[in-house]
């Protein structure tokens, strides 16, 4: 495995160009990498802040993983009001992290990117009640507190709830702050939770009737792969018209081959790939960040054909959802089939066939998660 550290160049979207051109100037590795201007420069937008989410990204970064394949990757933080897939299609970036259905909607109203790697295979969108609810799949929601974050989160949950016969009018729809603040104050009866983040955060809090931090059993969850309404989440996503260049079609294999490493230094180091996440300046605390690190390797690992190849199905399943559920307008995310265009595994094929020559295990078939002891608060 490379143990060689290159420091990190992580830039907040929206940075002044000389605040971007001071980041830039980071030194190589010292042990004889390429100079930074031998590299292709690459800008890489996340959908959020710097967390274990996108621990692959980080590591590939840390590890020194971009620098081999010739790139001299930014990562972007995103936040509440930074939209990846519009940074990507306005040029801003190079490559985009984003949820298939939030793109979707993008496409067809013109946006020309395509999804050229599906990371997560599985779904990490829950629905998190109190085990004494009696809530235990989406057809018991009907008269009760359902929490949605809204802006494209929500899709999951309503097509789970029509599928089980139940509508939105059926539910009193709470708009949930991105945090289970309600649902512990007793606001919400069914808050929206990932796996790897607001699942967390209740875990980490005291119980009152017990004195203890609440435990699995005291929760009932909702998961949407269990239910058959799961929805393909991060992807990596490129920019359609620059993939007619063959630099740029280089770059994608490179870019691809280099997050894959990442994810696999991730999913066999998860302390240090917390460590690095930390480092690149996620204030999440210590317990939080490696809780999220192993979660996010579960969605990963192991690989039905490869991490990132698309699966036709699952992105079948996706499109239908899209075309088929309602929100509480009535509107759908999308009204007609994508276009071809919309994904491809031409490049996410090579990066693999690269990787298996390399003897690096794209598919993990023995992948074990650890456990991970949660603290008060996360710390």
């Amino acid at each position: 495995m490379n143990t060689r550290r290159k420091p990190l160049t992580v830039l907040a979207a929206g940075l002044a160009a000389s605040a971007l051109a001071l980041a830039g100037c980071g030194g190589g590795s010292g042990d004889g990498g390429e100079a930074a201007d031998e590299l292709t420069p690459v800008k890489l937008q996340l959908q959020w802040f710097a967390q274990a989410q996108f621990a692959g990204y980080y590591a590939a970064l840390d590890q020194g993983f971009f620098e081999d394949e010739g790139l001299d990757v930014e990562i972007l933080e995103g936040g509440a009001d930074i939209v990846p897939q519009d940074v990507l299609a306005s040029g801003d970036a190079d490559y985009a992290i984003s949820w298939v259905p939030k793109v979707l909607g993008s496409i067809e109203q013109g946006a020309e990117i395509t999804n050229v790697a599906q990371i997560f295979e599985r779904s990490a969108t829950l629905q998190v009640a109190m085990a004494d609810s009696g809530i235990d799949g989406p057809e018991d929601l009907a008269g009760k507190k359902v929490g949605s974050w809204g802006y494209g989160n929500e899709w999951e949950l309503f097509a789970g709830m029509q599928q089980a016969g139940v509508e939105i009018d059926d539910i009193e729809l709470i708009q949930q702050a991105f945090d289970m603040n309600g649902f512990l104050a007793g606001d919400i009866d069914a808050a929206q939770a990932m796996t790897y983040n607001e699942y967390a955060q209740v875990l980490e809090t005291e119980n009152p009737e017990t004195g203890e931090l609440f435990q699995p059993e005291d929760l009932t969850v909702i998961d949407w792969n269990e239910v058959g309404t799961a929805m393909l989440q991060d992807a990596i996503w490129a920019d359609t018209q620059r993939l007619e260049d063959e630099e740029y079609q280089e770059t994608t294999v490179a870019f691809i081959k280099a997050a894959i490493k990442g994810w696999a230094y991730a999913k066999d180091n998860p302390e240090e790939a917390a460590e690095i996440v930390t480092g690149a300046g996620s204030t999440l605390g210590q317990s939080h960040q490696l809780w999220m690190t192993n979660e996010t390797s579960k969605l990963i690992w192991p690989s039905t054909n490869g991490v990132g190849l698309i699966d036709e199905a699952a992105w079948d399943k996706t499109v239908e959802i899209a075309m088929g559920t309602k929100n509480e307008t009535g509107a759908t995310i999308i009204t007609s089939e994508p276009p071809a265009t919309a994904w491809t595994n031409e490049y996410v094929e090579k990066a693999l066939a690269e990787l298996e020559e390399e003897g690096v295990d794209t598919k993990g078939a023995d992948y074990e998660p650890i456990e991970v002891e949660l603290q008060p608060g996360g710390n």
